[in-house]
């Protein structure tokens, strides 16, 4: 398709006047490809979203995360409808927050407690204050390029932020375990906590796997020294193993927070924990207008459910490699190296010899022009709704990309 954005187009100049930069944060056209990406959406369905203009896409982004069954999906709006029913939010919580807390507590092996928010940022936050809460310490170690949230002490912008807000956070190198007893070693006896993502995944760079030794070397070090684990599962959590990420990886958390997936786009986050942690968990104040919504914490529920009755990792995995393998081929009959990205059901896609993504944002945005939305920039993300067929119609797409993207950047 040679895709018609005029409404979006006249949407946005009226955004502007009304709302700061019209569209803001992750989801704003600086962000992605300014005229190439649709800007406002309409309605989506399974694997697919259409924008204000009629412009119906496969979306590899599945709204940043949170799409994990598919949009739409019947089982999930029906036990939102349920739970609406009932009312939905109240003056104090529902009976399904206690059954949501005793599934994943259940689920996740390493887990006593479980709480519940809105967004990652409300429990990577909250997580880091019941760390330091309960060890008197005041320093976290974080990954160099690692995004944990939009509160000022891990906020990649500056916009605001203070020197204070970040005092004491301190950064180390993925994959490089010196580099973090260096940090250990220069604060002995300060460091509350380590947060760690599953994988990394910072944006305008490909996803890197922990290396060998590097996550057991990580806990055997907090371990020794009393340093909790916080793995910030926000964006895998539920996409790599159906009772949390930390199982496909050789790390054992103290706490881990996730969001994204978890309510299959309705806004839930939750931290889960082990004993050790309650009582300081119970006096770090936790609260939020909309954090008991019942109808929310009732598709969490379903959702759990279903991604281990349905074996979702598994399916995710094996459509995300059959994505990456066509594209790399597809690359190739095009005279053009690409590299795909693990885990395939977070996949990314690199060209060689493009250092300031020029290949990948040309590509992305003939991709865009046809009906397919790769982000230029960010890890994608493969849902339940993807089928076999949808894959196969966006490489045919991606392939028409890339012989335009070779005979562009050779010429």
């Amino acid at each position: 398709m040679s895709s018609n954005r005029q409404k979006s187009l006249e949407l946005y100049e009226r955004a502007v006047s009304v709302i700061p930069a019209g569209v803001y944060g992750h989801t704003s056209p600086a962000a992605t490809l300014p005229i190439a990406f649709p800007y406002y959406a309409e309605s989506a369905e399974g694997c697919t979203f259409t924008d204000v203009d009629g412009n119906r896409y496969i979306d590899f982004m599945c709204a940043y995360g949170p799409i994990l069954l598919g949009y739409n999906h019947p089982e999930i709006e029906a036990a939102a409808r349920e739970e609406k029913a009932r009312g939905g939010l109240y003056n104090h919580p529902a009976k399904v927050m206690v059954e949501l807390a005793e599934l994943l507590t259940e689920r996740i092996d390493f887990a006593d407690w479980a709480v519940f928010g809105k967004n990652g940022s409300d429990m990577t936050t909250w997580a880091l204050q019941v760390a330091r809460q309960h060890t008197g310490r005041k320093k976290v170690l974080t990954v160099k390029g690692a995004y944990h949230g939009v509160d000022a002490w891990t906020n990649p912008s500056p916009g605001g932020v203070i020197e204070e807000d970040r005092l004491h956070i301190h950064h180390f190198s993925w994959n490089d375990l010196s580099s973090f007893e260096q940090q250990v070693n220069r604060y002995p006896g300060e460091i509350a906590a380590v947060m760690l993502t599953p994988f990394h995944h910072p944006a305008f760079a490909a996803n890197v796997l922990p290396g060998e030794g590097f996550f057991e070397g990580i806990q055997k070090i907090c371990n020794a020294n009393d340093i909790l684990i916080i793995l910030d599962d926000i964006r895998c959590g539920f996409r790599l193993h159906e009772a949390g990420s930390h199982k496909r990886f050789p790390i054992e958390p103290d706490m881990s927070c996730y969001c994204k997936a978890l309510g299959n786009g309705y806004p839930i986050s939750a931290t889960v924990g082990k004993d050790h942690l309650q009582a300081a968990a119970g006096k770090v104040f936790l609260t939020g207008s909309y954090w008991s919504d019942a109808v929310s914490m009732a598709t969490a529920k379903r959702c759990v459910e279903l991604v281990a009755e349905l074996n979702i990792p598994e399916k995710l995995n094996t459509l995300g490699k059959r994505l990456i393998t066509g594209l790399e081929e597809a690359a190739a009959n095009a005279g053009l190296k690409v590299t795909g990205h693990e885990p395939y059901a977070m996949p990314y896609l690199t060209f060689e010899d493009d250092p300031d993504l020029r290949k990948m944002q040309r590509f992305s945005e003939i991709c865009a022009n046809e009906g397919v939305i790769f982000h230029p920039h960010h890890n994608w993300f493969i849902s339940a709704a993807h089928t076999t067929e949808a894959i196969d119609d966006a490489i045919e797409i991606a392939s028409k990309a890339f012989q335009a993207v070779a005979s562009e950047f050779n010429s």
